[in-house]
């Protein structure tokens, strides 16, 4: 059986992962933006985990054709596990439905004394049915920025996203506009990036 493009799909419901200071709101905000922009209704559980800088983050997006009642993702229901983190990714693994995909950098952020073996780690991430596994820190550096891994995984995320491009890269460039224009390049060539190594 072929499966439905994304943006035939009526609902999607994803999990957002990583650590305090990697951008997570900033993946949200660009999501829920053109969720709105492309006509869709949506649901956003509030950040949960740590503020401070390295502490496990997480956030529950779901987006459909029609109205949506809860704003938090059921275990076993999340159709894409999207982490800015290796370790987080792994730590969300109860609430991916059958069938779902997680797409995950490979950076390892090393917020804790007994963090893993990274290989290890990597490797559980490669043996999943539906998995890529995306190197954002080398891809954002390619752009231009460290900080741009967020918006790397954002791209490797778009082509699985009930999103269109455009109305993500209008929202990635509203994200960054204050910050001046080689900012908005350097993110726009990160989303590139990511979305070119998750379709290759």
């Amino acid at each position: 059986m072929v499966p439905a493009r994304p943006d035939t799909v009526p609902k999607q419901d994803i999990i957002l992962a990583g650590v305090g200071g990697q951008g997570i709101l900033s993946i949200a905000f660009v999501i829920d933006s053109a969720a709105l922009e492309d006509g869709l209704f949506l649901k956003q559980a509030e950040v949960h985990g740590m503020a401070q800088r390295g502490g496990a983050v997480t956030s529950h997006l779901r987006l459909s054709r029609k109205p949506i009642f809860s704003d938090l993702v059921p275990k076993g229901r999340a159709d894409l596990i999207l982490s800015v983190e290796p370790l987080e990714a792994l730590r969300y693994l109860e609430y991916l439905a059958p069938g779902g995909k997680v797409i995950s950098s490979s950076a390892p952020y090393k917020n804790i004394p007994d963090y893993p073996e990274v290989g290890s780690v990597l490797d559980q991430l490669k043996a999943l049915p539906s998995s890529i596994v995306v190197d954002s820190e080398r891809l954002a550096k390619e752009a231009g920025s460290s900080r741009a891994q967020n918006i790397v995984m954002l791209g490797a995320a778009s082509p699985f996203l009930m999103l269109s491009e455009p109305s993500l890269l209008k929202f990635v460039k509203v994200l960054f506009k204050a910050r001046g224009e080689s900012i908005v390049q350097t993110n726009l060539k990160a989303f590139a990036l990511g979305r070119a190594a998750a379709s290759a």
